[in-house]
C-alpha cells in the first residue's frame, strides 16, 4: 500500500465548542482559494486521510484534548517501528493481513488532537442505549444472516459519513467539480457520489436512500453538504477502526451537515455533525484533515468479483450447526 502521503503542517481550525489550544496554533501565509471556469472554490484533486488518531478519545487520554509535539512524535515512531517489524504470516496462519496490505497511515492528524471526535468534548461519540442494544444484537447474530452483516462486508456501501473516515486501507478521494454539482469518488467501494449545489430542495420525504439526499451550497470558499432521506439500512460506521460504533444502524432521523473548507493548496478541513435522536443523545462533530496527494493512483475496488467471504462465513456457520 501507498506510504507517500505528504502531511501538510497547519491549524484545522473547528466549528463551536471545539476549541483550540495555544499549543496548535500555527502562523498560516494568507492564501487565496483557486476557482473552476464557473467561479467555485476549486476542491478538485486527489485527497487521502490515513492516520493513527484514535476515532473516539482512548481511556488513558481521557482528560487530555491535545498531545504534545513529543507526544505525537513518540506515536508516529511507535506505528513506524511496527509496521517495519512486521513480517510474513506465519506458516499455517489463515488470519488478517500483515502490515504490508494496510495503508492506515503513520502520523496523528496535524492538530495532534488525541480522536478525530472533537464534540463532545470528551471526545467520545454519545451513544443511547437503543443504539448500543442494536449493534450488541448486530454483533451476536452476523453468522445468522447477511441482514446482520456489514453493509460494507456485503459490498452495498461504506455509507455516508462512514466512507469518510479513515480504514485500513483504500483512504482515498477524488473530487470532480461540474456547473452545479460535486462529485466524490470513494475510492474504497468504488462509489461516486453526486452532490447537487444548484438550490434544488431535498426529495420528497418519502423516498428514502441508503446514503441519503445531499444537497451542498458554498458559504465563502466551504462547501456545506446537508443530508437527510435516509432509510433505515445502514450503518453510522462499517470498519473495525470505528470502535464502539461499528454496527449502530442509521435510521430515518439521520441528518448530517459536512463541512469541506481548504486551508491551502494541499490541505482541506473535512468535518461532520451527525445528528439521529433515536441512536445519540445529541448531536456530535468528526473532523479529519484530507491532505492532497497527487501520486496517488485510484484502482478499481471491485469488492464481490472474487470476493465470497459473506456465502464462506455462512455455510461455515450452517455446518457448525449441524455438528452440534
Amino acid at each position: 500500500m501507498r506510504r507517500d502521503i505528504a502531511l501538510t503542517i497547519g491549524l484545522v481550525t473547528f466549528l463551536g465548542g471545539a476549541g483550540i489550544t495555544a499549543q496548535t496554533k500555527t502562523a498560516r501565509a494568507p492564501w487565496t482559494a483557486p476557482r473552476t471556469p464557473d467561479g467555485q472554490p476549486d476542491l478538485q484533486g486527489i485527497w487521502t486521510n490515513a492516520t493513527i488518531t484514535a476515532f473516539e478519545r482512548p481511556a488513558n487520554l481521557r482528560d487530555k484534548a491535545f498531545l504534545t509535539a513529543a507526544e505525537a512524535e513518540a506515536l508516529e515512531r511507535q506505528a513506524s517501528a511496527r509496521r517495519d517489524e512486521d513480517g510474513p504470516p506465519r506458516p499455517g496462519d489463515v488470519g488478517s493481513y500483515n502490515q504490508f496490505w494496510f495503508d492506515s497511515g503513520d502520523r496523528v492528524v496535524t492538530t495532534r488532537r488525541t480522536s478525530l471526535v472533537i464534540d463532545p468534548p470528551d471526545g467520545r461519540v454519545p451513544l443511547s442505549p437503543a443504539a448500543e442494544a442494536a449493534r450488541d444484537y448486530n454483533s451476536a447474530h452476523e453468522r445468522e444472516s447477511f441482514e446482520f452483516m456489514s453493509v460494507w462486508d456485503r459490498c452495498i456501501t461504506r455509507g455516508v459519513p462512514a466512507g469518510m473516515f479513515p480504514a485500513g486501507y483504500n483512504n482515498a478521494y477524488q473530487i470532480v467539480q461540474t456547473p452545479g454539482y460535486v462529485v466524490i469518488h470513494y475510492e474504497m467501494i468504488h462509489e461516486a457520489r453526486i452532490i447537487p449545489i444548484d438550490g434544488r430542495p431535498h426529495a420528497p420525504d418519502r423516498v428514502r436512500l441508503w446514503n441519503g439526499d445531499p444537497r451542498g451550497r458554498w458559504e465563502g470558499n466551504t462547501l456545506i453538504v446537508d443530508t437527510t432521506n435516509y432509510n433505515n439500512k445502514g450503518w453510522i460506521a462499517t470498519q473495525a477502526a470505528a470502535g464502539r460504533i461499528k454496527g449502530v444502524p442509521q435510521t430515518e432521523t439521520l441528518h448530517i451537515v459536512e463541512r469541506f473548507t481548504p486551508l491551502d493548496a494541499n490541505t482541506i478541513e473535512y468535518q461532520v455533525t451527525i445528528e439521529d435522536p433515536k441512536m445519540f443523545t445529541r448531536p456530535w462533530t468528526v473532523a479529519i484533515p484530507l491532505h492532497r496527494n497527487p501520486t496517488y493512483q485510484i484502482y478499481e475496488y471491485a469488492c464481490h468479483e472474487g470476493n465470497r467471504s459473506v456465502e464462506n462465513i455462512l455455510r461455515d456457520a450452517r455446518a457448525q450447526e449441524k455438528r452440534r
